[in-house]
């Protein structure tokens, strides 16, 4: 039976970091809140030459030689990163393709903010599945909406967490290990207005000279509101993403060993696990890291594989939610058929 599976996993780190410290500093919020509630011990900053496209590039080179292929291999790359890429309106996937050597694949840039990586697993796969032309898929993702985010805004303080990175997979038809399964998605489009960057786009557009100072992401209405509209929609569609996904692949919750999900507060990270019957050994929280969008179920199995807690056998969830809003998981049964 055709399959895909995971042949490699890479992931980019800028060199600059911004601890706790700093953080409560700009936020004027105490240092023990932002490590104790936010689960913030530092996150990473992109310096000069960390654009977006540059750390995907960087990361999908690691991706390539984890999965020991040539980059000719490569038949489609599917950009998985933020569209806060180097240029507006902008192919970022073809410029990495270009990079890294990837001259036989063609590109397209797909978009589901911090859920983006799981649908563009599923959106590879079925593709592979269907194509006898596509049988290895590389998917590239930079991340730095960092440089949108105002740590002294009050109404998106749950966003201080953000930093940058790069993450990237390769993906391969047949491969016999590290097999991906089911997905499963859900979306809210009630929320697709609450939390934006309120210039630079067509809405309020020509842009003004002082637009500039208000370029980062803000609750466009009361964040109390926000927020609590939010706890009462989104606890629910993790749960369901996530058990959706693996009974759709075959399992129960019961079967999960690893839980590959992004950086969030600390209560909400342990409250996802204790929710699910499993221990804090059986996830990885990425409190030294911050959350870095599409690339933290990467980067959380990547950790998980060098700490020992994935395992040959071990069935990964990869999940995540992102702003407007959208749920989505994804399940993969590591190592050998």
């Amino acid at each position: 039976m055709e399959h895909v599976g995971i042949a490699g996993i890479g992931i980019y780190l800028p060199e600059r970091i911004m601890p706790a410290k700093e953080i409560a500093k700009l936020s004027n919020i105490p240092e023990n809140v932002i490590i104790e509630k936010f689960g913030i011990k530092q996150k990473y900053l992109p310096g000069p030459k960390d654009t977006t496209s540059y750390m995907a590039i960087e990361a999908s080179k690691a991706a390539i030689n984890d999965a020991g292929i040539s980059p000719k291999e490569i038949d489609l790359l599917i950009w998985g990163g933020g569209q806060h890429k180097d240029y507006p309106c902008w192919l970022a996937g073809l410029k990495v393709a270009h990079e890294i050597g990837a001259d036989r694949a063609w590109s397209f840039d797909m978009e589901a903010m911090c859920g983006s990586m799981m649908v563009a697993i599923d959106i590879a796969k079925s593709i592979m599945l269907v194509r006898d032309d596509v049988n290895t898929v590389l998917i590239a993702s930079g991340y730095r909406n960092v440089d949108l985010i105002n740590p002294a805004e009050p109404s998106t303080s749950f966003m201080l967490d953000i930093g940058a990175g790069g993450a990237a997979v390769v993906l391969k038809k047949n491969l016999g290990r590290n097999i991906v399964l089911s997905s499963s998605f859900k979306g809210d489009g009630s929320f697709s207005e609450d939390c934006v960057v309120p210039v630079g786009g067509t809405k309020n557009w020509p842009m003004k000279e002082g637009d500039v100072k208000d370029f980062y992401f803000r609750i466009t209405g009361d964040p109390a509101e926000f927020k609590k509209r939010l706890s009462e929609k989104t606890t629910p569609n993790f749960f369901r993403v996530i058990r959706e996904s693996v009974e759709k692949s075959g399992y129960t919750e019961k079967d999960i060993d690893y839980l590959a999900i992004l950086h969030f507060k600390r209560s909400a990270h342990f409250g996802v696990l204790q929710e699910l019957g499993l221990k804090p050994e059986q996830s990885t929280y990425l409190e030294e890291y911050g959350h870095i969008g599409q690339n933290d179920q990467l980067l959380s199995i990547k950790l998980g594989l060098k700490s020992g807690k994935i395992k040959d056998g071990s069935l990964i969830v990869m999940v995540g939610a992102g702003l407007g809003f959208v749920w989505a998981a994804t399940t993969v049964r590591w190592g050998k058929i």
